[in-house]
């Protein structure tokens, strides 16, 4: 009886440790990881990469990122993406649109003007449990990263 219980105590004990090194693991990964293994953010990755943004979003941070999805980019005139991703520094400063230099989590924003990594501001009202980026809505909050936030967005947001 003590054997059994023993056994199945110890596979207790190492399964809770697989669990705990697998959520250390998912919070190991930056912000960058965090889009590609989400799989909605294609076009974003894609665009961070020809931007050259890589390696900063993968850095210390903090970081807020505000990051359009897949079906965002989609909503852009033919053609767009095709022509930014063509034009590093266009790209890198609609990119840098959607990067705030701090790490905030939904329960910490602040209705206003937030300034971008682009030194461009963005307007962020919530009405009605709604929270909106310019004229994009949060549709997902607190993807927590190694290295910051993401707050998923429903419209690519472009610096005026």
């Amino acid at each position: 009886m003590k054997f059994s219980l023993r056994s199945k105590l110890v596979s207790f004990v190492a399964a809770s440790s697989m669990l705990v090194a697998a959520g250390a693991l998912a919070q190991a990964k930056d912000i960058v990881d965090t889009a590609i293994g989400a799989g909605s953010f294609k076009t974003l990755v894609t665009a961070i990469q020809a931007a050259g943004l890589v390696d900063t979003l993968k850095g210390k941070g903090p970081f807020t990122v505000f990051a359009p999805t897949d079906e965002a980019f989609a909503k852009l005139p033919p053609g767009t993406v095709e022509g930014l991703l063509k034009d590093k520094a266009k790209l890198a400063s609609i990119l840098t649109y959607h990067v705030v230099p701090a790490s905030v989590m939904a329960k910490d924003v602040k209705p206003g003007d937030v300034k971008t990594v682009n030194g461009k501001s963005i307007k962020v009202t919530a009405t009605g449990g709604k929270v909106m980026v310019n004229d994009a809505t949060v549709t997902t909050t607190d993807v927590a990263a190694s290295n910051g936030v993401i707050h998923v967005i429903d419209t690519v947001l472009l610096p005026k």
